[in-house]
């Protein structure tokens, strides 16, 4: 068993306590983390896990100005001498960003001489906190130096994302990438022009629990009036998830065929073809599935997820070969897998997809932070960054599914099962902290020339919805600041 010990800071909130929590062991080809077992002993924070094998610590630390988000470490050997947790982790970050730096760099990236210096504070300040190690001007130091990484790992990426657009634009001055929202059944028409000079796109995700709410008894009529109204805009439409594997969005019925597949099966592919043969002659593009790679419903294996998914994708493709088909990846950083042993991370999952011959025209890769547990944990955009290159080592463009919320409180229209917690951006859950999150989040996916569509996870907190408030219009249906975030990159950028 791999057992790596880290000295926490002398006085730590309460909060900051609660929060470890949530730390992990990482690491292998894909970086994704395994099934941790933490104990606190006193000052000492004590991981371990069943791989004897080097790795890295994930773990959640408030960094300020910048909020509270997962922090990783660089690669660590076992050893009996305990690792002092703040310097690992500024450690990890600053190796992180010059890393990238130097990576983009090579690429042409042109850095200011404000961030140079910056990535210059950020390895002074460190190499000041490891010389006066262990004290407490120590520790101060280290903070300083995360504190200092983050600024500048956060005004990389912007950088990077500037120029990355000044350099497509020279070919084409709006890009041609999907810019959508997914509308929910309960979304009012009367919204969409502000709908529509923010997007250029729709999804619609004719979601199993509304449409066969009774076996065999099917309900288009409200996904048959957005459709023709999204059409009629002049918007390009995408379809699905048509199965999102979690218990709020699968029918009612479907959990008396329990732990029986075979019936699991059929039902689903019925589903997917009466969605497609209704629908295929006006969207061309459907989402399949979200969540198959995490879920923990109907007792189902990961093998027979897995299954199941490639079984779904072959029945699409069998009423129509020329439909563009896309599989959707939740909790890309795999936080699922602290939890229990699984055989397949999230990118071996899609990769294992893509090599057993689906034809899969893009992978949706949902980015919702700040939410559990369906979401992910708080991460910076050079975090983003580089899990978005990691999937795009898949060779098949990429989709991107965004979302943060304005809020904290409860919502009685959203998935009972997802609450608002696992870190934060900034100063929180604020209107105005949304607008800032969806002002460079969707700017960074939209740069990037191998992903093919970015979307917000929903429209209206004023209809019922999956996502806590993540919505772009509050419940009394007012637009929410970030509406004007996306409405803005929408037209600098996108056709």
């Amino acid at each position: 068993m791999g057992t790596l010990t880290f000295q926490l800071p002398a006085e730590l909130p309460q909060d900051a306590v609660r929060e470890l929590e949530r730390a992990c062991l990482a690491g292998g080809p894909d970086n994704m983390p395994s099934p941790t077992e933490m104990r606190q002993n006193g000052n000492l924070l004590v991981m371990s896990r069943p791989l004897d094998e080097s790795g890295y610590l994930v773990a959640p630390w408030a960094v300020d100005v910048m909020g509270v988000l997962a922090s990783t470490s660089a690669t660590l050997m076992e050893r009996p001498t305990p690792y002092n947790l703040l310097i690992e982790l500024a450690r990890g970050k600053l190796n992180q960003l010059r890393s990238q730096a130097s990576d983009w760099k090579v690429g042409g990236l042109v850095l200011p001489p404000l961030l140079e210096s910056l990535i210059q504070e950020a390895s002074r300040t460190f190499g000041q906190a490891i010389t006066r190690a262990p004290s407490a001007e120590s520790t101060r130091l280290a903070q300083a130096a995360l504190t200092l990484s983050y600024q500048a790992a956060n005004q990389l990426v912007q950088v990077y994302t500037e120029q990355v657009f000044t350099i497509r634009h020279q070919r084409h001055p709006r890009l041609d990438t999907s810019f959508a929202c997914r509308l929910e059944r309960g979304d009012s028409s009367a919204a969409h022009a502000d709908f529509a000079r923010a997007f250029n796109s729709v999804c619609l995700p004719l979601s199993w629990n509304t449409i066969e709410a009774e076996e065999a008894s099917y309900h288009w009529g409200p996904w048959d009036a957005l459709l023709t109204a999204a059409l009629a805009q002049g918007l390009s439409v995408t379809a699905g998830p048509l199965l999102d594997f979690s218990s709020a969005r699968l029918p009612d019925w479907l959990w008396l065929w329990e732990r029986d597949l075979t019936s699991l099966a059929t039902f689903m592919c019925k589903f997917v073809e009466a969605a497609v043969r209704r629908y295929r002659d006006r969207i061309r593009r459907w989402q399949l599935t979200a969540a198959s790679n995490s879920a923990r419903v109907l007792s189902l294996t990961e093998e027979e997820l897995l299954g199941l998914t490639y079984r779904l994708g072959e029945t699409a493709r069998q009423i129509d070969p020329t439909l563009e088909l896309v599989i959707g990846v939740a909790q890309p950083w795999g936080e699922y897998m602290t939890e229990e042993n699984r055989t397949h991370s999230p990118f071996v999952f899609a990769d294992t997809l893509i090599r057993s011959g689906l034809n899969v025209s893009a992978l949706d890769i949902e980015i919702i932070m700040g939410l559990t547990p369906r979401g992910s944990y708080c991460r910076d955009l050079l975090e983003v960054s580089r899990i978005l290159d990691l999937y795009a080592l898949l060779g098949v463009p990429l989709r991107v599914t965004l979302g943060y919320p304005s809020s904290e409180g409860s919502d009685d229209d959203a998935d009972p099962e997802i609450r608002v917690a696992g870190g934060c951006w900034r100063s929180g859950f604020t209107p105005e902290v949304q607008a800032d999150w969806a002002t460079w989040f969707p700017a960074l996916a939209l740069c990037k020339p191998y992903v093919q569509g970015v979307q917000w996870c929903h429209w209206s907190d004023a209809a019922p919805h999956q996502f806590p408030h993540c919505g772009l219009l509050d419940p009394q249906g007012q637009p929410k600041p970030a509406l004007t975030s996306l409405r803005t990159l929408r037209e600098k950028h996108v056709k």
